[in-house]
């Protein structure tokens, strides 16, 4: 097996690894979940209390 095969088989994986995972992230059934995940930052842990002067 010569440099330029070897080369090019292993380009070959990672461009059927890289379109498995576009697959998975772009899945209707993991949109569920990636739109809670995109929410999180958002999330409010602590209640606000307007009389401390905490937002």
């Amino acid at each position: 097996m010569t440099t330029g095969t070897f080369r090019g088989l292993i380009t070959l994986v990672l461009i059927i690894a890289f379109l498995g995972i576009l697959r998975w992230a772009y899945s209707r059934r993991r949109r569920e979940a990636f739109d809670e995940a995109a929410n999180l930052p958002f999330a409010d842990d602590e209640p606000h209390d307007e009389r401390e002067g905490r937002r």
